[in-house]
């Protein structure tokens, strides 16, 4: 009677054993199948009652790569915490979205622009919105982040913060404010912005701010276009105290290293297209590696490329659509990457993501630009099916699924022993 109980108890613990451990098996199994291949462009779900307008607002969170924002030309705001398979509504509104913006310094803070009602403010990583105080009225274009401050461009200027929930306007008032980065993130607090080239002078302008807006001075470097599309400070070397500024305009792309007193060209000759450059994303903790897109501007020669070496060379990216609209790239050392596409022929908006592994990516691939770009070498295409193993993401995922196994079957047979001795 004891015995039998004894058995009949045994039985009972290895059927849950065995079922808890098939449910990491499956989860596993699971887990493998939704990860993303290894340098491979692969379509995620459209957003949600989209119209057929292009997206440019497109954000992912600095601690996870699997959480996305974005916004649209109907006033909604939609998230995503499964790297764009599933979207969820998380505000609606009825001011086109413009931009989407991560903090990255304070966690789950995220900043939202719309055209012509001011901003909405996220605390949970972007579950929920309510509305800023400061900005009502103002087309927020895009925003910038100190360790102690949150700067706004706006169509009257830049305004600030201390937490991104109320602002104050800083100065320019009189311009309209395209682009904006902050060059030192602590205090004081230096800014750049970009505005539209006034038509009495010609000249681009750009203005800075070494103590954190409260006043500004304009420089007019010598570097092509009439408008700065977009400014990027990335950041600082392993030696020295200036962090690298990349400013796209809507005729190229220009870095400075020396605080925006000398600029090279990057784009023109054998690098880059002579385009308008709409995004610029460097990688966090890497001041020469960054990507930029573009979206063509109306024609063929938008796309996405990458540089390692600072802009010394550059390397397509081939985006399934050459007009990209909008680019969100995760704080990884092997990022993923996000982007909106658009077809002006057909007025589809369409969204892609791609693990970069620095290898050359695959899947549906747009022409070319007009300028092809090389200056990286990509992986071997005769390498081993051991070593591509052995190179995957997944690998501690199949790890981990073929151990949960391997305990199942020793559970198994230890039962099957125990019960025939």
């Amino acid at each position: 009677m004891i015995i039998g109980r004894l058995v009949s108890l045994l039985g009972q613990r290895l059927a849950a054993t065995v079922v808890a451990l098939w449910v990491i098996v499956i989860a596993t199994v699971t887990a493998v199948a939704d990860a993303l291949p290894d340098s491979t462009w692969v379509a995620i779900k459209p957003l949600p009652h989209h119209a057929r307008t292009a997206v440019f607002a497109l954000a992912v969170d600095p601690s996870n790569n699997q959480f996305i924002v974005a916004g649209n030309s109907e006033g909604s705001l939609l998230r995503s915490t499964t790297g764009g398979t599933t979207w969820t509504a998380v505000h609606s509104g009825k001011a086109t979205i413009t931009t989407v913006a991560y903090s990255p310094f304070t966690s789950g803070l995220v900043l939202a622009g719309t055209r012509a009602s001011g901003a909405l403010v996220s605390r949970d990583a972007g579950g929920t919105w309510s509305s800023t105080q400061g900005l009502e009225g103002r087309t927020v274009r895009v925003f910038a982040f100190a360790l102690t401050l949150v700067a706004a461009g706006t169509d009257h200027g830049v305004y600030v913060s201390p937490d991104g929930l109320s602002w104050s306007p800083s100065g320019l008032s009189n311009r309209s404010i395209d682009a904006l980065a902050v060059e030192a993130i602590h205090s004081p607090v230096h800014l750049v912005a970009g505005s539209d080239s006034q038509a009495s002078s010609g000249t681009l302008p750009l203005y800075q701010s070494v103590d954190g807006g409260a006043s500004w001075t304009q420089f007019n470097p010598p570097i092509s276009g009439s408008i700065v599309v977009k400014l990027a400070a990335g950041p600082l070397p392993p030696t020295g105290n200036v962090r690298p500024l990349v400013v796209g305009t809507n005729t190229g792309l220009f870095e400075s290293n020396d605080n925006g007193s000398t600029f090279t060209p990057l784009s023109g000759g054998a690098l880059l297209p002579t385009t308008d450059y709409t995004q610029v994303s460097f990688v966090t903790d890497h001041f020469d590696h960054f990507y930029i897109a573009s979206d063509g501007g109306g024609s063929k020669s938008g796309g996405l490329w990458r540089t390692n070496d600072g802009g010394q060379s550059f390397v397509s990216l081939r985006p399934p659509q050459a007009s990209v609209t909008a680019l969100a790239v995760s704080n990884d050392e092997q990022p993923t990457v996000y982007v909106a596409t658009f077809q002006p022929s057909t007025h589809v908006a369409s969204l892609w993501t791609l693990h970069d592994t620095g290898a050359i990516p695959q899947g549906p691939a747009a022409s070319e630009s007009p300028v092809a770009s090389g200056g990286r070498t990509s992986r071997s295409g005769g390498d081993s099916i051991f070593s591509q193993i052995l190179g995957a993401p997944q690998l501690p995922y199949v790890g981990l699924g073929l151990g949960a196994l391997a305990v199942v079957l020793t559970a198994v047979v230890a039962h099957l022993r125990g019960r025939y001795r």
